[in-house]
């Protein structure tokens, strides 16, 4: 089990907040990859010409990494700012 967060515009396409999700092994690729799948608002949510960035327990992954049973990830929208 994983617990995923979602914030900003992500938070508010997808309807949800924050969730537990049942996970074997993966990584953040295929974290993605199943989110996706779940139906086309998920999918263009997490389209990858959409910047975003993947936390695995607060720390921002700027490649593909391995995501383990127990970790908390969370998918940050765009920011702006300055």
């Amino acid at each position: 089990m994983i617990t995923i967060q979602y914030f900003g515009v992500l938070k508010d396409r997808v309807g949800i907040a924050q969730e537990e999700m049942a996970w074997e092994s993966g990584n953040t690729e295929t974290l993605l990859a199943e989110l996706k799948a779940r139906n086309e608002t998920w999918a263009d949510a997490l389209a990858p010409e959409r910047v975003f960035r993947v936390v695995i327990n607060d720390e921002i992954m700027y490649e593909i990494a391995p995501i383990q049973k127990g970790d908390r990830v969370a998918i940050l929208p765009p920011v702006t700012g300055g």
